[in-house]
């Protein structure tokens, strides 16, 4: 080779070599993580290093907003991400905004369905809201939980569980060893606080799962048996029977709470002086679930803990809540298109709230709405729990329940092939219809689910191939199929048609 040529080859190789970097390097920046902060939260040294962590964690853009996050409308159809933190003080964030949250990931395109998953990132003050992000960054798998409901009483997905009842007045029970018995007992009334405190304090949970009475300052025992409320950030235990006070012991372990039943309580109400700024801050709760005002249909808060236990170890509890809250959507458009982005009027008294909601139905349907009748009870509360519950924590964090190997009945796989995107579902021997639709978890409040998948990645306009006859609703995140009458020892295709 002569001296020019070599010359010439070594060129054509640093120039191939860079022409790779500048055509890859885009690919290898580009994140599907978009934060959006404050102006307040920019403007202050400690909050902003808070933006600043998470963005770096996701190498995501950060963007800001004065007011309201939906300022940054045009700014998120940009950057189109698919997953949205949203930093900010407890001062600035109330029950609308959460709602106005919802609606807005809901606006980044023109269909109905929400086109990223959000969280709140957000606390007590900068630090416990620089600690919220830094629990968040290795993954959890919940092993130990607390609760105070008795739907999870099987406690097939945890090692150690304990609860007080509320459908038994003094009712509590525990279990030890991930294939520990079920072990029972009763308190009497004013020994019901003391125990749940007890509890918490041995099992020291990754998870807290609650539905009882609540606001924004105190959370009750089932039967009003006592109270949780919030004090300079923190926790304590009030006995409404001797008047006694005391604080909730913590260990700093990072937490998980889903108050799936609870009104109020994940309203920060504007303050940082509210029960979910305390559970953040005192018993360092990494992600909250929380309504932000009262509930009595439950739809959101139960939906979200059905889409978690039926798919254990299949769906973080952001993909869970995400994927819960397009299913009722979906649900909500066939019975009341026009309801879709009317804003529900939340009363004072739910009474009152329920006369504006049905007389408002009424007009929807044509016809006198009968909230005895479950179909029209559905319709209202499904209206009524569609933008009000909060999540707050980083949306990304793999955060998941154990699985359970007997259930372990079907398995999804995924490949792209030319324009197609083909999902396999195989079903086991001890497949279970019935499993798949959530075994009845709190159907009174949550009807059966379809089968469902959220996407490893986000598909470019997905839809069904010609001569598929599954009625199924696809975005651009995920599929839900409604006449998916599986059986066992069988394998099932699902084509969809998908633009490069």
């Amino acid at each position: 080779m002569t001296r020019h040529k070599f010359i010439y080859t070594i060129i054509c190789i640093i120039f191939g070599l860079v022409m790779y970097y500048v055509a890859t390097s885009g690919d290898r920046n580009k994140s599907d993580y978009l934060v959006i902060a404050s102006e307040c939260v920019m403007q202050d040294v400690e909050w902003a290093e808070v933006a600043d962590a998470i963005a770096e964690k996701h190498d995501a853009d950060v963007i800001t907003f004065a007011t309201a996050p939906r300022e940054a409308l045009e700014q998120i159809r940009e950057a189109y991400p698919r997953y949205v933190a949203i930093v900010d003080k407890p001062e600035n964030i109330g029950r609308d905004y959460v709602i106005d949250l919802h609606t807005l990931c809901r606006e980044v395109d023109d269909d109905i369905y929400g086109d990223f998953l959000w969280g709140i990132i957000t606390g007590y003050d900068a630090s416990a809201t620089m600690r919220m992000v830094d629990n968040s960054t290795e993954p959890l798998l919940i092993k130990d939980a607390v609760a105070t409901i008795m739907e999870l009483n099987s406690a097939k997905w945890f090692d150690n569980y304990a609860w007080v009842d509320d459908h038994t007045r003094g009712l509590w029970g525990y279990k030890n060893g991930r294939d520990g018995d079920i072990v029972t007992a009763m308190v009497e009334k004013e020994e019901v606080l003391g125990k749940f405190c007890e509890l918490y304090e041995t099992i020291d949970p990754d998870l807290i799962v609650t539905a009882a009475h609540a606001t924004q300052q105190n959370l009750e025992m089932p039967y009003s048996l006592g109270h949780i409320k919030p004090r300079d950030g923190k926790l304590y235990a009030h006995n409404i029977f001797t008047d006694e006070q005391r604080d909730i012991n913590e260990s700093g372990k990072r937490r998980v709470y889903t108050a799936v039943g609870n009104c109020l309580i994940g309203d920060m109400n504007n303050t940082r002086e509210s029960m979910a700024a305390a559970w953040m801050n005192g018993s360092n709760v990494a992600t909250m679930l929380g309504y932000v005002v009262t509930t009595w249909h439950g739809r959101a808060g139960w939906g979200a803990l059905k889409y978690w236990v039926t798919s254990p170890d299949r769906y973080t509890l952001a993909e869970a809540v995400y994927m819960n809250q397009q299913d009722f959507l979906h649900q909500h458009s066939l019975w009341t298109p026009d309801l879709l982005n009317e804003s529900y009027n939340y009363c004072e008294g739910w009474r009152e709230e329920l006369t504006c909601a049905s007389e408002r139905l009424s007009e929807s349907l044509g016809r006198d709405v009968d909230l005895d009748a479950p179909a029209d009870w559905d319709m209202v509360g499904f209206w009524h729990d569609r933008d009000v519950l909060a999540y707050y924590g980083d949306p990304k964090w793999d955060v998941r329940l154990q699985s359970v190997d007997s259930e372990r009945d079907y398995n999804i796989t995924t490949k792209i092939k030319g324009g197609k995107y083909i999902i396999t579902i195989t079903t086991a021997e001890n497949f279970s219809l019935e499993r798949m639709r959530g075994d009845k978890f709190k159907q009174e409040h949550v009807l059966d689910l379809p089968f469902n998948y959220f996407f490893p990645e986000r598909l470019n306009n997905p839809r069904l191939a010609e001569g598929e006859m599954w009625d199924a609703v696809v975005d651009e995140n995920f599929i839900l199929i409604y006449n998916a009458e599986f059986e066992p020892n069988t394998t099932y295709t699902i084509t969809l048609d998908i633009e490069k």
